[in-house]
């Protein structure tokens, strides 16, 4: 289960509404929109908080511990979680492009 799937299912379990959810973080309820759409992610820190909020932990929260799924749906939302955390203000072209540096180091290390 991706980030944007699991922020709507604990806010869903917790009852609260988008705007509640984004007073709770002090961010806009566009802001939680578009991570429970899928167009943004979450910086680490917000999900640090998100996790406290729902009482569950960062792993899961962040999707680090969900077995349900398949080693490259995990391997691209950690990318994307690493590539948010370098710089949360930087264009989705330049978030792709960091992503694609961080795969092809990994299809590297792989090959020593």
């Amino acid at each position: 289960m991706e980030i944007s799937q699991r922020i709507k299912e604990y806010r869903l379990e917790k009852r609260y509404t988008q705007k509640e959810l984004a007073d709770l973080l002090n961010v806009k309820s566009s802001t939680v929109s578009g991570w429970e759409l899928g167009r943004n992610i979450p910086s680490i820190e917000m999900i640090k908080k998100l996790a406290d909020i729902f009482n569950v932990p960062f792993d899961d929260m962040a999707g680090v511990t969900d077995s349900s799924h398949n080693s490259n749906d995990e391997l691209t939302r950690n990318q994307k979680l690493v590539a948010y955390s370098i710089d949360p203000d930087i264009s989705d072209e330049e978030r792709n492009d960091i992503i694609e540096m961080v795969k092809i180091a990994m299809k590297n290390r792989r090959r020593v």
